[in-house]
């Protein structure tokens, strides 16, 4: 009986330790998990191309990816197809795309819309590192369920009020699944992004497999990472505004959203 009852102490006192686990624990533990927060930093700019997999309602495509991505907060995405290629990129004040496959190859100022989710790719370190000084909230909702494995479940409400989920690997405590709702003009716009397949560059952990889709269809567009690059010769001119659009009146609203 005596036995017994050290277990049952034992297990109380384990469970109890697991669920004071604070979320500025769980973060600490998450950039830990992907090399320290020192080689995170130690990347000052990051280029990563593969290959994007996704399903329209008659066909399956699949366009070659190039993202560059330059401290603090630029960032432009290449999406190549069928000899077409469409850009996205933000110049740390203000965004604009070119269109191709919609017919419009000329540069445009991008609208709200578009730009939130630009916005979350031109955070080089992602929304948990130096979360308080972005002005970002954390919050541990304790665990939770990912295609039937345990995860730890994590709330980031952003500075601009959208919500990310984080699901955590409570073995790695790296990344295996965000929920990410974004908030438009009285409506909720909700993706499902999954994470995986994690290896090194210069000493960081990054997914080379990314799965996202709304939620009613997680799974819409798979990426596969080929290769990531880590202080590569970028310059600012790289994604900078064209010319045709410098002397525009930013109508978008969107210059100087930082």
């Amino acid at each position: 009986m005596r036995h017994t009852a050290m277990v049952l102490v034992a297990i109380f006192c384990v469970g109890g330790l697991a669920y004071a686990q604070t979320a500025e624990e769980l973060v600490h533990k998450n950039i830990q998990a992907k090399g320290g927060l020192e080689k995170v930093k130690a990347a000052r700019t990051r280029l990563t191309m593969g290959k994007v997999k996704g399903s329209g309602r008659r066909r399956v495509s699949v366009a070659a990816f190039k993202q560059m991505n330059m401290r603090p907060d630029l960032v432009r995405k290449n999406l190549t197809l069928q000899g077409m290629t469409a850009v996205q990129a933000y110049d740390g004040s203000a965004g604009w795309h070119t269109q191709p496959f919609r017919g419009r190859k000329d540069p445009e100022l991008m609208g709200e819309d578009d730009l939130r989710d630009l916005l979350l790719d031109a955070d080089f370190d992602g929304p948990l590192v130096d979360y308080t000084e972005k002005g970002n909230k954390v919050e541990y909702l304790g665990h939770a369920e990912v295609d039937g494995d345990d995860a730890l479940r994590l709330k980031v409400t952003l500075k601009d009020g959208d919500l990310i989920y984080f699901y955590l690997d409570p073995d790695t405590y790296l990344e295996i699944r965000k929920e990410i709702q974004q908030f438009i003009r009285g409506s909720v716009r909700e993706r499902v992004v999954d994470l995986g397949s994690y290896k090194p560059v210069d000493g960081v952990m990054y997914p080379f497999s990314i799965s996202e889709g709304p939620r009613s269809n997680p799974g819409t567009q798979v990426t596969t990472i080929d290769k990531i690059e880590v202080n590569v010769a970028f310059q600012e001119s790289d994604f900078a505004l064209p010319a045709s659009l410098r002397t525009e009146d930013k109508k978008s609203g969107m210059v100087g959203v930082h």
